[in-house]
This record gives structure tokens, C-alpha cells and sequence, in this order.
């Protein structure tokens, strides 16, 4: 038998896939009794393990059964997470830095660099350990933006000290990870020695770091994200965490048209969103998603506290639809 809860999923599920064909039908809780309908109306009803639903198509009803296992009953942001709903992905993003008195993105580097051309970058540990027969990273991937603005992951082994080209130039970079160790890590020691850079090449200006302390983390810590060219993201959850004994001010900023790199510029730096005076936390879960970011775009958080400085972490998340 079906419960109440999964005859309300059946009912959206069928809903969303006529929405497509038809954005005026809908479904309701009974089957056509001789009366006529309107053009297109579409009607459903439950009985043991079958379901049916029924359409008025051409002056006359057509009725179709369907068993319970017919129809898959995940919910639907849960098929897109397991890639089974075409066109569609989920981006979870976090970041994490210090906060001073001047308004930077919220990453460990403090930094997230935005080229108008891709560029050459390279990859080195401020240990001799982190190599690819040592005993701690043994390899990294990175994902980012190519000249292209189409998203990409590059994966390299590591030479400790000594700088590795990346494989492909970049325009953004926006997440890295150790993807190998030779260490198993625990709770005392990590899968990396060393504080681990992504530079430009030539021992240039850093991009990113994945540092040691407090622990070595393993994980690029950036809380900035780039659309890249071809898809649509929509804002469905944000999350910010401040030191509990100091106030942030916390921006969250997008730059639509980052491929026109000629001026005058269309993709203007705009403001989406600012939360003031963050103390302890703040979250937002979204009824439906919000706002609308058109790739290649970049978005992101930057932050600033009153006096001092503070901790302050970011967590968001995005649905991805290709246009």
C-alpha cells in the first residue's frame, strides 16, 4: 500500500515531468467518473501496490496503471546527487580564513585569483616528504576553469620541494586535494607533511595553500565558486560560522560575463546578498532555489571584522542545470 508521503512524492514526481509537455496540467485525486475534462487534464488515483493515471486526450479519458515499482521514490534532489536526472548536478562548497579589517574572500589564503587569461600554474610542498614515494602526498588533483571557461580536473604526482607544472593552464581555481599519500592517515597524522602551494610558475604569486596547522587538512579550503561556461547554478543552501566573541561583516558577491575580458566590461561585480554583524552563525535554506548565475560566473563570499581579526568559515551550496 502506499503511504500518504509517497503518494504526495508521486504526485510532485508526475507533476514536475508534465510541467514539461503541459505547465497548466495538473494531477488530482480521482479517476474520470463519465464526466468530461479539460483538454490535457490529467487525473491519478492509488489502489493496493497499483497507482493509475488518467488523461483527457481528445474528448476522451486514456488510463494507464502503474505498479509501485515502476517509479523510483528517491526524493528528487537525492536522484540528481546520484546523477540520474539528465542536465542536472549539486556543488557543495566550503571555505574557511582569517578575517582582518579588510574585505577579502573567505579562503585559508585569504586569495582567490581572477585572470582575464588562463595561466600557467605549478605545485609545490615546503616539505621533501610530500613526493610521489614519500610518505605523505604523493599526488594532488585540481579542478578549475580552463581558457575556455569549461570546467576541468587535472590530477599530478608531487616532487616535495621541488615545483611541478600543472598539466593545463587556468582562469579559475577553485578546489585541490591530496589524491594519494603514502601515509595512512588518523586522527594524529595526516596525509600530507609539508604546507602545500598552488603558484604561478616561476616561484610566482601564490593562488592557493593547504596549510598544516591546526591539522593537515588535505582539502583547499575556498569559498568561492565559478560557474563555468555552458551551465546555470541556482543558490539552494548558505551557511556562515563566525568566532563566537567577534562580529563579521560577510558579503556574497557574484561577476557574471567573466569570459568578456575586454572593456567596457558586462560582467559588473554585484552584490547578491550581505549579512552584518555575524555573530556565532547564520544559515539559509531556501524554499526554492534562489537567484540565478549564468556561466562562466563567478560566486562567492568576502568578508571583514570591526577589530582584529577572527575565524570565519562558509558552507553553500548550488544546483547546476546545463543550458
Amino acid at each position: 500500500m502506499f503511504t500518504p508521503e509517497q503518494q504526495l512524492e508521486i504526485k510532485r514526481l508526475i507533476n514536475d515531468a508534465v510541467a514539461v509537455r503541459n505547465p497548466l496540467s495538473k494531477v488530482y485525486d480521482r479517476l474520470p467518473g463519465g464526466s468530461n475534462g479539460d483538454e490535457g487534464e490529467i487525473r491519478l488515483s492509488f489502489s493496493g501496490n497499483q497507482f493509475y493515471i488518467s488523461a483527457y486526450i481528445n474528448k476522451q479519458w486514456r488510463t494507464q496503471e502503474f505498479d509501485m515499482a515502476s517509479i523510483d521514490m528517491k526524493p528528487w534532489y537525492l536522484q540528481v546527487a546520484e546523477g540520474l536526472v539528465p542536465g542536472y548536478s549539486l556543488v557543495h562548497k566550503f571555505g574557511a580564513g582569517t578575517l582582518t579589517t579588510t574585505m577579502a574572500p573567505i579562503t585559508v589564503s585569504g586569495i582567490y585569483s581572477t585572470p582575464t587569461t588562463a595561466q600557467a600554474l605549478e605545485f609545490v610542498s615546503a616539505d621533501a616528504n610530500d613526493t610521489a614515494a614519500g610518505t605523505g602526498a604523493q599526488q594532488i588533483t585540481i579542478e578549475g576553469l580552463n581558457s575556455s571557461w569549461n570546467r576541468i580536473s587535472q590530477t599530478l604526482e608531487t616532487n616535495g620541494t621541488t615545483a611541478v607544472a600543472l598539466t593545463t593552464n587556468l582562469t579559475r581555481l577553485d578546489r585541490w586535494y591530496v589524491s594519494r599519500s603514502g601515509t595512512y592517515a588518523t586522527a594524529t597524522s595526516g596525509s600530507h607533511v609539508g604546507a602545500l602551494t598552488i603558484r604561478a610558475s616561476g616561484a610566482g604569486a601564490i593562488w592557493s595553500t593547504v596549510p598544516i596547522a591546526v591539522f593537515p587538512a588535505g582539502q583547499s579550503q575556498v569559498g568561492v565558486y565559478s560557474i563555468p561556461a555552458g551551465y546555470t547554478g541556482r543558490l539552494l543552501t548558505k551557511n556562515i560560522f563566525v568566532d563566537s566573541t567577534k562580529s563579521a561583516d560577510v558579503y556574497f558577491f557574484k561577476r557574471d560575463y567573466t569570459s568578456d575580458v575586454t572593456t567596457p566590461f558586462t560582467g559588473a561585480m554585484r552584490l547578491v546578498e550581505r549579512e552584518v554583524g555575524i555573530v556565532g552563525g547564520y544559515s539559509l535554506q531556501t524554499a526554492a532555489p534562489k537567484a540565478s548565475f549564468i556561466g562562466p560566473c563567478d560566486i562567492g563570499f568576502m568578508g571583514k571584522i570591526s577589530v582584529g581579526t577572527a575565524e570565519c568559515s562558509v558552507e553553500f551550496e548550488l544546483i547546476l542545470k546545463k543550458t
